[in-house]
């Protein structure tokens, strides 16, 4: 697999273009062989792509659409993702620890498993999310929208709800022990 990338100067501060990762796809012979490990691809358009598995660890994905793409598994963790918008994404069993997605569109998405500890999710849409069995301890919720997203066993414990709305969400299996205490 060849895993060159332009290293030119100035080349860090350029983000991919969509046929850039679709090539860098190609090479890798496949999303769980991709390797796009802090690659800058802000405001990206990769809406409705099947990315499973794929290595975006500490990738700049800020204001990156990615509507119905399907990130199955795939390490997003230290990933920036603010403003990027995640509508019906599927993100179940993926690594989103430490990520950063203030202000992200994520409503409707599947993040049934996924690993959200210690993410920053302030300001963050999650309504009508599947957040089944996902562990958010330790991450910062304030003022995200849960708006009847299901939370049905996920791990609140450390958390930060401070003008969360989590009207209308399922919290079955959510024990008052996970939830901050005022």
């Amino acid at each position: 697999m060849n895993t060159d990338r332009d290293t030119s100067p100035g080349r860090e501060n350029t983000p991919f273009s969509k046929e850039e990762v679709e090539q860098l796809l190609r090479e890798a012979g496949g999303s769980e062989n991709l390797d796009a490990r802090g690659l800058n691809l802000k405001g990206i358009n990769l809406a409705y792509l099947n990315l499973p598995g794929a290595l975006l660890v500490e990738a700049d994905l800020s204001g990156a659409d990615l509507r119905e793409t399907d990130l199955t598994g795939a390490d997003l963790s230290g990933a920036n993702l603010n403003g990027a918008t995640l509508l019906g994404t599927i993100l179940n069993q993926a690594n989103l620890s430490h990520a950063t997605l203030s202000g992200a569109n994520l409503s409707e998405a599947d993040l049934s498993d996924a690993n959200l500890s210690d993410a920053n999710l302030c300001g963050a849409d999650l309504s009508e999310a599947t957040l089944s069995e996902a562990n958010l301890s330790g991450a910062r919720l304030d003022r995200a929208n849960f708006f009847g997203a299901d939370l049905s066993g996920a791990n609140l414990s450390g958390v930060d709800l401070t003008e969360a709305d989590l009207s209308g969400a399922l919290l079955n299996g959510v024990t008052d022990s996970d939830l901050p205490q005022e």
